[in-house]
Formats: C-alpha cells, structure tokens, sequence
C-alpha cells in the first residue's frame, strides 16, 4: 500500500475502536488493521459496558447497539468451599430510560462498534497482521509492516490498541512486556438456557440484569475471582487468576473453572444449561503502578495494551473507551494545529488521561493491588473461611450458648493468623481504600 494515512490504529477492540472512531469523524485518514475475520471474531467474552462513556462517542448507540440486559443488582460473595456470605445492591432506579450499565457480548457489541468505525471515513482492514513498527533514521514511528504482500503501510502516528499482550510495542521497545505478577487469566464459558429460565433464577422481568461477583476458596488461595454476568439467553461464567500464581501453583484455569461451576451456590444457576463457548482472556492487573510510557515520537498507547485496567472497581472497558477517544482526539488535535506528532506534543494525550478519571482513580488506589496480591492467601483462602464459619455460628441454633459459639470463632481466628496480623491487615486495606 503506498497510500499515507495521517493514523494507523492496531486492534479493534474497545480502546482501538474508540480512536478509530474519533479521528474518523473529525475528517482524518485513518487505517485500522484487526487481525481477526472481523472485529470481534477473535472475542467470545460476555463483559459489562459503562454506557455513560459510549455516549460520549456515540449518544444514539442504544438505538442498534446489541446490548444484552441493563443492570438492577450487583451481588458481591465472599466464599468458602459449601457457601457465600454475600452483599447485594438491587436498585428500581437502575430501571432508568437511559440505564447506566448493560452486559454485552463482547463479539457481537464490537462488530457492531466496527461498522460506525466504517461509516465514519476509517479504512478497516479485517485479517490483517501488524507485524513491526516501521521507523525513520531518527527513531521515530513512521508506520507499520503488515503480512500482507508488500505490506508496508506508512503514517504520522500509529496508535497501539492490541490488547495486554501485544507483541508490537514490545518488539519495537516501547514498552516492557507485562510482568506475569501484573496479568491475569480469565476463563469463561457461555453457558445458554431459555430466557424465562434466568428471569426466574435470578428473579428478573424483562431486560433486566444481574452481576455476581465471587472471591474466596474458589480461587485456592490464589489472587482471583469468579464473575457471572447474566445476558438475554445465556450466562456467561468464569474465574481468572494472576499468571503468576497459575505458574506456582498446581491447579490449571479449567479447573478452578469447573470447581466454580460445582459450587453448592452456584450448580443450581447453570442448572441444564447447554455450554456452547469456551474462551481464555489475559486482563491487565498491575494498576497504576504498571503503567507504561503512554507516548513517544510517532505512537501512542491506550486501552489494556497501557494497562489501563481498575481492579479495584473492575472497570476495564470504559477505560479502554475514555482512553482510545483521548488519544483519538489529541491527533486530531495536533493534526488541526498543523504539530508534528513528536513526543513532546504526544504528551497533550498523556496529561488529559492523567487529568481524567482514568488516572486519578487508578493513582487512588495504587497501593491496594500489591497488598491483595502478595497477601493472596490471607484475603483468598482464610479469610473467607473465618466468616464463613462465623456466619454459621451466628445463625446456628442448637442449644450451645452464643458466647461458646463466638468462642470458638474467636479461637479460630487465633489459630489461622493472630488477631495481630488480622488487625494489621485490615488497616492496610482501610489506607489503600483512603
């Protein structure tokens, strides 16, 4: 190809798509290469989308979008191997006209994304490969080389939206490839039942949707957690842990997947269900503290392949989104100004994510991520076994006096961890969470 676009964009997933999107509709020449048959294709993950920052790019988007159900009720379990202390949050108001959270599949929401992307100027190049970063004498970025035949395509700026684990910006030594402390393995398979069937398990009318998220024993003592999101005709179900933990360990991904499954909490949900997908997927878990240089002569970042992952809240998407819109408006910008793309006018990117909430959350909780995760098996495996077994001397009833019961869950305490390091514990939490 020896045409010059004014921007490549690698990946078309959320952050990809968002950039993409953005240039495009402020009348830049933009190529955006997937490698996948199409946008998605290489997606089968059922996620939540955050609709306040899809309305920002596309404010009609509920019109056609695939949205799956909007979210009434948020269910966070602490378990242990036979049960669940949990905290729910059902809210009529979330029955809103303009619903503040959907589920989504993923495969099908960015097919959908990829055709505005299309309609709005971009070339989009389905089946394609970035295979390097093309640079000038100089150093800088200068384009991208491809596996198609004579594949070398040229651009002022190239945008890196190809996901945590993209070769690209690590091969050109823009950025280090993730640390395994600093990535997570998700599992996940969708498992379909009648729409009838999930509104009568999960006690839901209409489009109406529910979220649980799970941590405790299930993830052996390792840092993870389970999910089930609930869509029109199917539950989507998983569990992900950090590769590192996965590497010491013994216990491979679709195992802790299948022990989930059996839970005595969870079995009854997925009851009779037909699995049609099943799927890994790497998430960034590093926080603030793993994000890479944003920007340099030539390229950008954005999206998981910059870290950009909060999970404390697990927010993922509409950071991806806020992200790829940013680095999508800041060329377009420096395009309007008539600006080289250097590093130092690239850095107009850099300071409107640090001034976003995308930043300033992740920099508030920058310290709970390493706490959790060198700490794995207080906060994952006997913690989760103390409230269990506190929760079941307080609401058993069988003649024993309270004070025997709470006794005996005061001795347990001692004899997993002493009340020390438990109160010790507690306050790191309470000053990362400030």
């Amino acid at each position: 190809m020896t045409e010059k676009f004014d921007a490549i964009v690698v990946g078309a997933g959320m952050a990809g798509n968002a950039a993409a999107y953005t240039m495009a509709k402020r009348g830049l020449k933009v190529l955006q290469l997937e490698r996948g048959e199409y946008a998605g294709s290489k997606n089968v993950q059922g996620a939540i989308l955050y609709a306040a920052q899809v309305e920002k790019l596309i404010p009609e988007f509920r019109e056609d979008a695939p949205l799956e159900r909007h979210l009434i009720e948020q269910r966070f379990w602490m378990m242990s191997e036979t049960s669940h202390t949990g905290l729910h949050h059902r809210n009529d108001e979330f029955n809103e006209e303009r619903p503040n959270r959907y589920t989504i599949i993923r495969s099908q929401f960015d097919r959908w994304f990829s055709r505005h992307v299309r309609d709005a100027g971009a070339v989009v190049l389905t089946e394609t490969t970035a295979l390097e970063l093309l640079k000038d004498a100089k150093g800088k970025v200068v384009g991208v080389r491809t596996d198609r035949r004579d594949g070398e395509v040229f651009a002022d700026v190239v945008v890196l939206a190809e996901g945590v684990n993209g070769l690209l910006g690590t091969r050109a030594g823009l950025r280090e490839r993730p640390k395994r402390e600093n990535v997570a393995l998700a599992v996940k398979e969708m498992h379909f039942l009648p729409r009838e069937t999930i509104e009568a398990r999960f006690n839901l009318k209409g489009d109406e949707g529910v979220v649980i998220e799970a941590a405790g024993t299930i993830s052996k003592g390792m840092a993870g957690m389970g999910f089930i999101y609930t869509n029109r005709e199917s539950i989507s179900i998983g569990i992900g842990c950090l590769v590192s933990d996965f590497a010491k360990n013994n216990y491979a991904p679709y195992e802790l997947l299948e022990n989930f499954k059996k839970h005595p909490s969870v079995a009854p949900l997925i009851e009779g269900s037909e699995v049609k997908e099943y799927a890994g997927h790497l998430i960034p878990e590093g926080g603030y503290r793993a994000v890479p240089e944003l920007a340099g002569d030539g390229w950008v970042v954005c999206g998981d392949a910059a870290q950009l992952n909060n999970a404390v809240h697990r927010e993922g998407s509409n950071l991806a989104l806020a992200s790829g819109q940013m680095a999508g408006e800041a060329i377009a910008d420096l395009k309007q100004q008539g600006a080289e793309p250097t590093k130092r006018n690239l850095a107009l990117y850099r300071t409107r994510l640090t001034e976003s909430f995308v930043m300033k959350d992740l920099k508030k909780y920058k310290d709970l991520p390493g706490l959790l995760h060198h700490n794995t098996q207080n906060f994952f495996l006997t913690y989760p076994q103390l409230v269990a077994k506190a929760m079941e001397n307080f609401v058993r009833v069988d003649g024993t006096p309270k004070i025997e019961a709470e006794k005996r869950t005061f001795k347990s305490v001692l004899a997993a961890r002493s009340l020390t390091g438990l109160v010790g514990d507690v306050v790191k939490i309470a000053r990362a969470w400030r």
